[in-house]
């Protein structure tokens, strides 16, 4: 099957809303060789085109911050939001989610990066006492700091990636909270800098796959995309399309880009 998106018959399809934030490869990032909605590309974006064209719809990927694209699907302003969500027990009280689908290795293990200096040093929990380490606002690794990590650890809570990482290098914290998929494209664009800590957390089970997040009660859409996932697993597409989405984070084009609440460009890693 080709996904592209819609094409000369766009204006006689309805629309699907996808809220997503860029700043997260391989799942979602942007390639600045392109323009406009095609600039958007990675993992998630080409399954929301797949799901966009199982509905019969044109997708449109509106850009916000991490905790934006979850606000965005509790208020109804999108349909659905494809930002590499893991399952937590807050967000199956909030929202309607997707059963699972699978990303590689990104979601089956959460790390911390740190930085070259003090690669190997932290390979226990304890390991992080009196240390300062950054995870995003209301992501997974969030909570996994707060519930894993000392309680004299100082987690800080960031909202743009791309900045965390830059002060990351700069020493402003000992390190950042991501899932290894992310962490494994940051360290090969920046291996004389940054490193992997040595140190994993446990994740649920229930953790360890992605979600799409839908609004409450949105029953018959959970389960329109439940079967496009399904068909997605069957014919086998969730491996090359994370291999592909791993190659295209490495090329000089591709950027991590951070947006606001308000979906206005926040930072861009100006990286491959």
């Amino acid at each position: 099957m080709v996904l592209s998106f819609a094409g000369c018959n766009s204006s006689k399809k309805e629309t699907l809303k996808v809220a997503t934030s860029p700043d997260f490869a391989p799942m979602e990032f942007v390639d600045s060789s392109k323009k406009g909605q095609e600039s958007y590309v990675g993992f998630d974006i080409t399954l929301a085109k797949y799901i966009a064209e199982g509905l019969g719809k044109e997708l449109e990927i509106v850009p916000m911050s991490f905790d934006a694209c979850q606000v965005a699907v509790e208020v109804g302003s999108v349909d659905m939001s494809i930002s590499g969500f893991s399952w937590t027990a807050k967000r199956a009280e909030n929202y309607n989610m997707s059963d699972y689908y699978y990303a590689g290795d990104n979601e089956t293990e959460q790390t911390i990066v740190t930085t070259k200096a003090n690669e190997g040093k932290f390979t226990s929990a304890a390991d992080f006492s009196g240390k300062k380490i950054a995870a995003q606002t209301a992501s997974l690794q969030l909570d996994l700091c707060k519930e894993q990590l000392p309680a004299d650890c100082e987690i800080v809570e960031v909202g743009d990636l791309t900045t965390a990482f830059l002060q990351l290098q700069n020493g402003d914290f000992d390190g950042i909270a991501v899932a290894v998929g992310q962490a494994k494209v940051f360290i090969s664009n920046n291996e004389e800098t940054t490193a992997l800590s040595g140190f994993n957390f446990e994740v649920d089970p229930k953790s360890v796959g992605n979600v799409v997040l839908m609004p409450k009660g949105a029953d018959e859409l959970t389960a329109k995309v439940n079967e496009i996932l399904a068909k997605a697993y069957n014919e086998g597409l969730y491996e090359k399309w994370y291999a592909d989405a791993l190659e295209l984070s490495g090329v000089e084009t591709a950027q991590e880009v951070s947006y606001d609440d308000d979906g206005n460009v926040a930072s861009d890693s100006g990286e491959g």
